[in-house]
């Protein structure tokens, strides 16, 4: 329920919920959650003192949306329609998340990667209606009350989503501004899956930034000073989960592009006592094992018996091979060979165990240089991509490195000669950094490449057959993770969900024909996350970490699912 001394009384945790309104006239157009406008009925406008506060004329909420939509498309720049939509939002969340849920496909990418990096830039120069709650290290004392000021209650709170904006897509140190990127994210929690608006939290951390660029502008609203780092870093994060589990007890925390020095250490530190999660590391994975399942489906290899390539192994990189090894641990590889099945490599060339530069979580994965001794390489200092796919002969081609290009026609050949249906992933985003097009990698390949990618293509047309590229979207992993464990109540979240949570989605796919994508499109992503939901729900179960199982799945998570539509008005 919303808080008693709010303006409105609404169960969020009901499908069909009525919505009790306590303010009257002014003040019930000015809360985005209780305004809907013109599609106030005319007994609703007499209980709630709204005659002469809006024209005359009734609408449905069917009808508002088409007007909002056309204003949406006649906006010709992909921030302005980022700020037209956030200004919905602020004048309606009901309109605005009808809207979306309806057009998720073309509203994706303006709500959330790619148009939220250039938002997350301009934050402090557009800056409005604050949304979110901002926590700066410098006034540790004022966190509880900060929280507690977002108006939730304890029982209110499914999620959480924080960043400490070190690691902003591929656009790095964003200080303050990251709040958009956990604002986005929650919003597609609440399109795809169903989380009440109202039962999430977005939450930035602002450690100080080492963006020159943001302390030197007279309008970066952060806090001026380079990042703190070390001891101080820790017991601000540690202040952060504590206090987040004192007044919010039943929340998920959700980690969101923290810089890579810290992602995995922040992970496995709390991942056995809090119920957390990190989405650029099991998110990412989770949705590329997906995509990894249904190509070997393809391909009739056991995944067994594939041989790893990651291009670019920090946090995502080495979270796909987590995921992956964990899977290969599964259908009987030894737990003492399994890494030997996998080549990560940095911009600098493969990772090796002299390599003092490694990161921990690194490290299980580096070669013993004995192991490359009898490589014909270019230069024995420097193992690049090329010499790895040609003597390590992989059948998976992983790009997470942000480095645009990087799977030349050279790599790619190579590849295709010894694996007849190479399995090549260029994930990095934007477009411009992907390692590959598409389109490059079938010609190079003579459409034998199965293909997943990072940010959206379009389909491509090969020797007489359509090919639609699978995006690899986190968006089809998160929001129905979140809503599984928001709706079993699940303590943790384990390896074994975000595998279920993965094989899911593989489930859902049909990749036999040529050309066909190798993961659900957008359109469907209300049934994926509901799909996703039933399998977390049902894993956390076996794993004893829900504390309330559910009885019956399909039944309960669809009714978990909120929908966006105006709920029958009590004035009271």
């Amino acid at each position: 329920m919303a808080p008693s001394n709010s303006n409105y009384d609404y169960d969020t945790t009901a499908s069909d919920a009525v919505l009790r309104i306590r303010a009257r006239g002014r003040a019930v157009l000015s809360n985005p959650m209780t305004n809907r406008g013109t599609a106030f009925t005319d007994e609703e406008r007499t209980a709630l003192g709204l005659h002469g506060l809006v024209p005359t004329g009734f609408t449905t909420l069917e009808n508002q949306t088409r007007r909002v939509h056309k204003q949406f498309r006649n906006t010709t720049t992909r921030l302005g329609k980022f700020l037209t939509l956030n200004s919905l939002r602020d004048r309606n969340e009901v309109l605005f998340y009808h809207l979306l849920a309806n057009n998720l496909e073309e509203m994706l990418p303006i709500i959330y990667t790619p148009t939220i990096g250039e938002a997350i830039e301009r934050f402090s120069h557009d800056y409005n209606r604050p949304r979110g709650v901002f926590l700066s290290i410098d006034h540790p004392d004022k966190m509880a009350s900060a929280l507690l000021g977002y108006g939730l209650g304890a029982d209110d709170v499914d999620l959480v989503c924080v960043t400490d904006s070190e690691g902003i897509l591929g656009i790095g140190d964003q200080g303050i501004g990251g709040i958009q990127i956990a604002i986005g994210k929650l919003s597609v929690y609440t399109a795809a899956a169903g989380i009440h608006p109202r039962r999430v939290l977005p939450v930035v951390l602002d450690t100080g930034t080492d963006n020159l660029g943001l302390l030197s502008n007279e309008f970066y609203l952060g806090e001026r000073h380079g990042r703190v780092r070390g001891e101080r870093y820790d017991e601000f994060i540690d202040q952060f989960v504590n206090t987040v589990q004192e007044v919010f007890p039943n929340a998920m925390i959700h980690w969101e592009d923290i810089g890579v020095s810290n992602a995995h250490r922040i992970l496995d530190r709390y991942r056995d006592e809090v119920c957390t999660f990190n989405d650029d590391i099991q998110g990412t994975a989770a949705v590329v094992l997906a995509a990894i399942l249904a190509a070997v489906d393809v391909t009739g290899v056991p995944l067994e018996e594939h041989r790893v390539v990651s291009f670019g192994a920090g946090s995502a990189g080495i979270g796909i091979a987590n995921l992956v090894r964990d899977a290969m641990l599964r259908g009987g590889v030894p737990a003492e060979s399994v890494h030997k099945r996998f080549w990560p490599m940095g911009i600098q060339g493969l990772f090796l165990d002299d390599d003092m530069s490694l990161l921990d979580f690194q490290r299980p994965y580096a070669r013993n240089r004995a192991e490359v001794s009898d490589w014909t390489v270019a230069d024995p200092s420097h193992i690049g991509l090329l010499d790895v796919v040609r003597n390590a002969k992989p059948t998976i081609l992983i790009g997470t490195s942000t480095r645009g290009g990087a799977f030349t026609r050279e790599v790619v050949e190579e590849m295709a000669r010894h694996s007849a249906r190479p399995i090549i992933f260029p994930l990095s985003n934007p477009t411009s950094r992907a390692e590959a097009t598409p389109a490059d990698l079938l010609a190079w390949t003579n459409g034998t490449a199965l293909i997943a990618t990072g940010s959206p293509f379009a389909p491509v047309d090969h020797n007489g057959v359509r090919h639609v590229i699978a995006q690899s979207n986190n968006a089809l992993i998160f929001p129905g993770l979140g809503l599984g464990v928001a709706a079993c109540r699940a303590r943790r979240v384990t390896e074994g969900m975000i595998s279920a949570a993965a094989e899911a989605l593989a489930g859902l796919v049909n990749a036999w024909r040529d050309g066909a994508p190798l993961l659900p499109g957008i359109s469907d992503l209300r049934m994926v996350s509901a799909t996703v939901a039933i399998a977390v729900a049902e894993q956390a179960a076996r794993e004893g970490v829900a504390e309330r199982p559910l009885d019956h799945p399909i039944q309960q998570v669809y009714e978990r699912m909120w929908q966006p539509k105006y709920a029958r008005v009590e004035a009271i």
